[in-house]
């Protein structure tokens, strides 16, 4: 497979990598500048020349991947039957100098609901690289032309779901996705919730709505058999309680906002006594921009 196919095929099934560029060569090397190699936990494609390089390359490569990094690495390695390897000697007589490029996975989110304020949030999250899902069982809201403003210069990868059942969709989303409720109908967001919940796949869940709501919820889902662990899961209300406005647009930057910071404190290493955005109780966020009756 060429190196931009693996690439490609790495980002559709959100599997992180690493691109290995040989970006400068002194003397004799088995490739020239500008050979590249993809890497990933269980794969490689493409070469960078074979041998002891191309092996150590491939350690350092999966190294990364072990270890989260997230910065480009530049490293030399020299060709000469006096230079230290692990993997066999290369006599080439030449040097060659490798940059590592990190290719994490994008996140992936599923907006249940566009309507007002789904249909904001869409705009803003599909200005950001991630995996786009937008789900509504009502065949009029995901009609081409009411999201060809959204879906028309995207730089996520848009996803668009017209679901009579949209419980169904669940199952159907990527491993982590981070998934927010905000359907026309509370009958609709319950039942959203107590899929969810019944899914063991999915990153965060987050829930529009007031604090009288999630009471409801909260009760029916008790009855459903959900425990206090698994109601925990759901955060409500969504967004920064910094954020005191009900307008739609507002509501949607809050949310975006909250799930942007929860992408990066994600990409980053953190103690485990450090909480994240929309991990933490309806009571420690209550009053924020979600809380709004719908």
């Amino acid at each position: 497979m060429h190196w931009m196919s693996a690439v490609a095929q790495l980002r559709r099934d959100r599997v992180p990598g690493v691109l290995v560029t040989v970006v400068a060569v002194r003397g004799h090397a088995p490739r020239e500048a500008g050979a590249k190699m993809v890497v990933s936990a269980r794969g490689c494609w493409g070469s960078v020349g074979g041998g002891n390089l191309e092996q150590s390359a491939l350690l350092k490569a999966r190294e990364m991947l072990t270890g989260g990094a997230r910065a480009p690495e530049t490293q030399a390695w020299g060709l000469t039957e006096r230079a230290r390897n692990q993997h066999g000697v290369q006599c080439c007589g030449g040097e060659v100098s490798l940059l590592f490029e990190p290719l994490p996975a994008v996140p992936a989110v599923a907006v249940f609901g566009l309507g007002h304020v789904g249909t904001e949030l869409a705009r803003i999250l599909a200005r950001h690289d991630l995996e786009l899902h937008l789900v509504d069982s009502r065949s009029r809201h995901v009609e081409p032309e009411r999201l060809s403003a959204i879906t028309a210069d995207a730089q996520a990868r848009v996803h668009v779901h017209h679901a009579v059942v949209p419980e169904l969709v669940l199952g159907e989303l990527p491993a982590g996705s981070h998934v927010l409720l905000m359907t026309h109908d509370h009958a609709e967001d319950a039942a959203l919730c107590d899929a969810a919940l019944r899914c063991g796949h999915l990153g965060s869940i987050g829930l529009i709505g007031s604090s009288v709501k999630w009471r409801r919820f909260s009760k029916k889902l008790a009855e459903e058999g959900h425990d206090d662990a698994a109601l925990a899961r759901i955060t409500t209300p969504i967004g920064l309680p910094q954020f005191a406005g009900k307008d739609p647009a507002t509501i949607a930057v809050s949310v975006a906002a909250d799930l942007l910071l929860r992408f990066e404190r994600d990409s980053t290493p953190r103690t485990s006594s450090e909480p994240g955005p929309m991990g933490t109780s309806s009571e420690d966020v209550a009053g924020g921009a979600g809380a709004v009756r719908r």
